[in-house]
């Protein structure tokens, strides 16, 4: 079966397409400027057999991004699609499970549009057009949110009244639940265990966003971020953890101008803010000199000296500041994490799990964060975290009790598996026609 997944940004379409149930990747890429006309021409980067090609088409919106996609894999490679599979950011209450695409999920679909308004609302309209453009192809929706729905009603309730939580469905749903899921699994592996065995902390770090799971027997018990990808950790432009009496506070300042006060802790707080001048706490750690939590970085980095970086106007205490937010955030969670699979399991985690951009490239990172974690049974080897020879691979010492495992993200595979296993229903087959056999 090849399962074409589509992973929908606001502007964006990426796609891979996968050989199921082998895994084998046949052909992946990007649609980029889709919607309302650029500086630049919107085009489509596709990558098969070892190479990469651009395509310049006008992309109005994400159907037709979709039509061209599908044009490109019919027409220059003879590729067929036979299922295809969408990530979707917010399930809310009603979609606790991925989901095979029919009739009967329109009108909840469609309700989770306000839930994550830059995500959801593209995402479900591609998945419209890819109906009514295909009707006869099978499609399965792949919530980021499901892998949360096991949190127990205790971690994921806020303290508001009942027609509060109830009535607009505001509680804890967490997300980037499919790449937690994906690496608990890839840890399982590795640990020689089920996964239903797996007790652990995922650290997703994202060079964007970034969220820390806490998992228990193979599931969600917790996850950092909340009713909204904006809580828990500090991200490249999201403040993450912040006093709601604070933002009564902006919202006064802004004279109730909600968006404002939302684009200014979405787009405009995090590493950003903080920092004054990137996004992107790789930037920081290159300029940050060695103070407070992050005082193992100068060690770390490379051997410019302190005369070096003043004359280039590379250190900041600004930059220093950021560092040290954003590494503190990370070991607080990391620490509280540990302690709650700890207390639920009944004896310590088997791992902490590192993944994506940050997670899986930057050993100082990882190195900082697990520094004084030895209380926990975690303990780092230097040498092996900052020299890792291949991914997956364990960075702990050799009697750390707690492994520290760095395993690389790959969602667009745990998206293939989720569809492959919804639509075959244990068949290996389906018609060319993208009909089970």
């Amino acid at each position: 079966m090849n399962v074409l997944v589509f992973n929908c940004g606001s502007s964006s379409l990426k796609y891979k397409l996968l050989s199921m149930p082998s895994c084998l990747e046949l052909a992946g890429g990007e649609a980029q400027r889709v919607g309302p006309p650029t500086a630049k021409p919107s085009c489509i980067f596709h990558r098969a057999d070892g190479g990469e090609k651009e395509y310049q088409v006008a992309m109005p919106d994400h159907a037709k991004a979709f039509e061209e996609v599908m044009k490109i894999l019919k027409d220059e490679q003879g590729v067929e699609v036979h299922a295809i599979g969408h990530r979707l950011v917010h399930g809310g209450t009603k979609f606790k499970h991925h989901t095979l695409v029919d009739e009967s999920i329109w009108e909840d679909l469609d309700s989770t549009r306000e839930l994550a308004p830059l995500h959801n609302p593209p995402a479900i309209d591609l998945v419209r057009a890819c109906q009514e453009r295909y009707p006869d192809l099978p499609a399965v929706l792949v919530f980021d949110t499901a892998f949360h729905s096991t949190i127990p009603d205790y971690a994921g309730t806020y303290a508001l009244p009942s027609w509060v939580r109830e009535d607009m469905g505001i509680r804890k749903y967490g997300f980037h639940g499919t790449s937690h899921n994906y690496v608990a699994a890839e840890a399982a592996k590795m640990l020689g265990k089920p996964m239903e065995d797996l007790n652990a902390v995922s650290c997703h770090l994202g060079s964007g966003g970034a969220s820390l799971c806490a998992i228990v027997k193979g599931k969600s018990v917790d996850n950092t971020m909340g009713y909204s990808p904006l809580q828990g950790l500090m991200m490249s432009t999201r403040c993450g953890d912040l006093d709601s009496a604070a933002v009564m506070r902006l919202l006064y300042q802004h004279a109730g101008d909600h968006q404002a006060v939302e684009d200014l802790l979405n787009k405009k707080s995090g590493v950003l803010g903080m920092s004054g001048s990137t996004a992107d706490i790789r930037d920081v750690m290159e300029k940050s000199s060695a103070v407070g939590i992050s005082e193992g970085v100068k060690s770390e980095r490379d051997e410019k000296s302190e005369r070096d970086e003043q004359r280039e106007g590379g250190a900041t205490p600004e930059m220093a500041a950021t560092l040290d937010v954003y590494l503190w955030r990370i070991k607080k969670y990391l620490g509280a994490y540990l302690t709650a699979v700890a207390a639920a399991a009944g004896k310590p985690a088997d791992a902490v799990i590192f993944t994506d951009t940050i997670g899986e490239t930057v050993g100082l990172a990882r190195r900082v964060i697990c520094t004084g974690m030895e209380v926990f049974g975690l303990k780092i080897d230097p040498k092996r975290n900052m020299n890792p020879e291949k991914l997956p691979a364990d960075v702990a010492e050799d009697d750390s009790r707690v492994r520290a495992l760095v395993i690389q993200t790959n969602e667009e595979l745990a998206i293939a598996r989720q569809t492959y296993a919804i639509i075959s229903g244990g068949r290996d087959k389906v018609s060319a026609s993208g009909g089970a056999a």
